[in-house]
């Protein structure tokens, strides 16, 4: 047997997140297939896993930089030196609070869903206790006890209306077995495991929906995953399943609550069968972002927010959280962030017709994709709210901060649908999007990528696409109002530098078009009616104006009259951006 940790340490957390992660990735399937409360989408185990890899990739990080930095002689945090190394570079290990913080932290950051914001939360609510004393390089059983108690807790007060027979109720359930387990931290971590095992059994009892579909709680089974694998670190073995078998799946087969998804006579658990719940009319959106603000402001966001929608969840602490709600208005959640502080890295995801709150009385199967969907990134919060109300799956890209491949494919995984038009609305994401399609499609999504270079691109083919006709015919559309629509931007410069148009000082006003500097001039709204008027001079029908939120308050109107002096026949649009970057987005068909 290989050696393991007695102790949690920096390296059995390390060790911990990776078999969480990969306990994750072979449930992540079935997990996903009973996933019916609170909403029905099918995506509870890969919220989860995405959760854990963001959390373990954070760990890693901090390993990396104390192997980077740390060399005899020299501290962690201070620079390498080119004295002599008489005994070689030696690698000081992180503390155990650098680990336990850069797990909470990558999990804070990377969570997705109900379930993954929670476990976010126990795992911050630990991290808060084991970071207590930064002296200590490990704890011991008893430590452990009280992190478990605490993360439970801490979930608990997270959630805005608690609901027994989810993960809630297995977190305390681990908590209440490990409190009264004398011994090591294997002792412990096995104690909560057990506990945590017997919760879950018990859900579909505590919650109607569960027994309805004859499943256990999917942000549970995630949990016991979760635990299992921290009973592995300290054992160097995946606990054995003991105990009766809990039905999780809608068919008439049983099987047990096991780390690698298989069914009680060992085969793999089916986990595509359909799964049929209990729907209610919801909220049409899920919102989730991140948020800069004091605690005094995210008391009074929890407030607006409850009173907008439902399964409110609010996470973290000290300046940084992550806010999930579900609700109807999409723009009005993201706006009470606005108040509160600052947001970013906002989803707000659509549910399709096949996703289902669960509390109402027609019975429907909710496994079953949608047929088609949008997946578009989008600069600012108001158009992420635009492209949502017309049906599309978005993700944020803040200024400097465009998304990864890995948010893409996530995005694509929760539009849920069997053919996906991706529009990336940016031409320095070719790459990233190509590469997510390909994922994507490695899963057995279709996906086609229109390779449209702005959002006002993204708009235009947004307007045209039916998903009633083939595929084929609708991504030739689409990709054709997109060609025909030319883009601009209007935006400060950030420092000298020379362009198509002349060289431009830090803080002149530059008017791009498609992509190119065309106009350098002193004032926004000048700049704007210059760059509109070399656009319409070939031509146009509509006008396209997004205004960023530090966009002067009587341009549009200006412009809007311009084009009506000057142009006839040619309607405009105006839409609020946000936080976009650009002051301004032109687009003209």
């Amino acid at each position: 047997m290989p050696q393991v940790p007695q102790t949690l340490d920096a390296s059995a957390v390390r060790a911990w997140c990776g078999l969480a992660l990969e306990a994750l990735g072979r449930a992540r399937e079935e997990i996903d297939a009973i996933n019916v409360y609170p909403v029905a989408d099918g995506d509870t185990g890969t919220n989860l896993y995405l959760t854990v890899e963001s959390a373990a990739g954070a760990v890693e990080a901090v390993f990396a930089a104390h192997a980077a930095m740390s060399v005899v002689g020299t501290p962690p945090d201070g620079p390498l030196t080119d004295g002599p190394l008489t005994d070689g570079p030696r690698i000081e290990p992180p503390t155990l609070a650098d680990a336990v913080r850069a797990m909470a932290h990558g999990a804070l950051i990377g969570a997705r869903g109900n379930s993954g914001t929670i476990l976010a939360q126990l795992l911050r609510g630990m991290a808060q206790v084991l970071a207590a004393d930064t002296g200590s390089e490990r704890t011991d059983g008893p430590g452990l006890r009280l992190a478990l108690r605490h993360a439970a807790d801490a979930a608990r007060q997270a959630v805005a209306h608690p609901v027994e027979g989810t993960v809630l109720t297995v977190a305390s359930a681990a908590a209440d077995a490990a409190s009264g387990a004398e011994g090591d931290c294997a002792v412990v971590a096995r104690a909560a495991y057990e506990g945590a095992r017997a919760a879950l059994a018990a859900t579909p009892g505590q919650l109607a929906v569960l027994e309805r579909a004859g499943v256990v709680d999917a942000g549970g089974r995630g949990l016991v995953a979760v635990l299992g694998a921290l009973v592995e670190t300290f054992t160097g073995e995946a606990p054995a399943v003991t105990g009766r078998a809990v039905p999780v799946l809608a068919s008439h087969a049983r099987v047990e609550i096991a780390e690698a998804g298989e069914c009680a006579d060992g085969g793999p658990a089916p986990a595509s069968a359909p799964v049929s719940v209990q729907e209610e009319t919801g909220p049409a959106f899920e919102v989730i972002y991140l948020l800069e603000a004091d605690d005094t402001a995210v008391a009074r966001l929890r407030d607006r927010l409850d009173a907008l929608g439902d399964s409110l969840v609010v996470v973290g602490g000290d300046g940084l959280w992550n806010v999930h709600v579900h609700v109807d208005d999409a723009g009005a959640a993201v706006e009470a962030g606005v108040e509160a502080g600052r947001p970013y890295r906002i989803r707000i995801t659509h549910f399709g017709p096949a996703d289902a709150h669960t509390t109402g009385s027609t019975v429907r199967p909710v496994r079953e994709r949608a047929q088609r969907a949008v997946v578009a990134v989008v600069p600012g919060e108001g158009l992420a709210r635009l492209y949502a109300e017309a049906g599309a799956t978005t993700v944020l890209a803040r200024p400097g901060e465009p998304p990864a491949s890995g948010e893409l494919v996530d995005a694509v995984r929760r539009a849920h649908a069997l053919e996906v038009v991706l529009l990336p609305n940016d031409a320095e994401l070719r790459h990233t999007a190509a590469a997510a399609a390909e994922q994507a499609r490695t899963e057995g999504v279709r996906v086609a990528l229109i390779p449209t270079r702005s959002a006002v691109q993204g708009i235009a083919a947004l307007a045209v696409h039916e998903p009633e006709r083939r595929f084929d015919e609708d991504v030739v559309a689409m990709t054709s109002a997109a060609g025909a629509t030319r883009y601009a931007e209007v935006e400060v410069a950030e420092h000298q530098s020379w362009t198509m148009a002349g060289i431009c000082q830090a803080g002149d006003i530059l008017g791009l078009i498609d992509g190119d500097v065309a106009v350098i001039g002193s004032d926004v709204t000048a700049t704007a009616e210059s760059v509109l008027n070399r656009m319409l001079s070939a031509g146009g029908e509509m006008v396209t104006l997004v205004l960023g939120e530090e966009a002067p308050t009587t341009i549009a109107d200006h412009l809007e009259a311009k084009v009506r002096e000057s142009y006839l026949a040619v309607d405009t649009v105006v839409y609020q951006g946000g936080h976009q970057g650009a002051l301004l987005l032109i687009g003209v068909e």
